[in-house]
């Protein structure tokens, strides 16, 4: 008997289409853990239904400061050290204070089912996009560790799944995001892109 091995990729495809099926036909995008994929803290122009890069987006700790954050980067799902690119900027309200940040880690990846909500992409491709949290080890440029969770809702994504970021700095957790302002007002937004599907 001939017996065929079938690959990773081919066994994460077929429970994604199973998957998609189960869920009556709502899209979701479908990949290997070990993918590329690309984050972004967003600008949206809610004029042209369009997203790009260069966004900002804050979080709030406990007694009310603020951090904010501006950011892209890439990542594989593997959680090899040597995976990560990117980084940005950040500002702190308490203390006053600002820099830049660089990602050193990625500590994990969950993808979450969700179609994207605007017709205009010029980060990467609409069927591309992907909503999901990823958590990102990072290093200040003040000395201080922490770590950035990038949370991206799409639509039909869960309800459980928040849109921002929150972050830690030291021994402060910016643990309350902030939401997204109501269109036209464009901040806290976040989104994934599925570079490649890994082997």
């Amino acid at each position: 008997m001939n017996e065929r091995k079938l690959s990773r990729r081919q066994l994460l495809k077929g429970a994604g289409a199973v998957g998609v099926l189960g869920a009556l036909g709502v899209p979701t995008t479908v990949f290997a853990e070990d993918g590329k994929v690309r984050w972004d803290i967003i600008n949206v122009n809610f004029a042209t239904g369009t997203l790009s890069a260069g966004g900002k987006a804050s979080a709030t700790a406990n007694d009310g400061s603020k951090i904010t954050l501006t950011g892209s980067g890439t990542f594989r799902g593997s959680g090899d050290d040597g995976a990560v690119t990117g980084g940005g900027m950040w500002w702190t309200t308490t203390p006053t204070a600002s820099g830049t940040y660089k990602v050193t880690r990625i500590l994990s990846w969950e993808p979450a089912p969700g179609t994207a909500p605007l017709p205009h992409d010029n980060i990467g491709e609409l069927e591309d996009e992907s909503a999901g949290l990823a958590v990102l080890r990072i290093r200040y440029s003040d000395g201080k560790r922490g770590v950035l969770a990038v949370s991206c809702h799409l639509n039909g994504t869960s309800d459980a799944v928040f849109e921002g970021i929150t972050a830690t700095k030291g021994a402060v957790d910016y643990w309350n995001r902030e939401a997204p302002p109501t269109p036209p007002a464009d901040a806290n937004r976040t989104n994934f892109h599925v570079l490649d599907q890994g082997d």
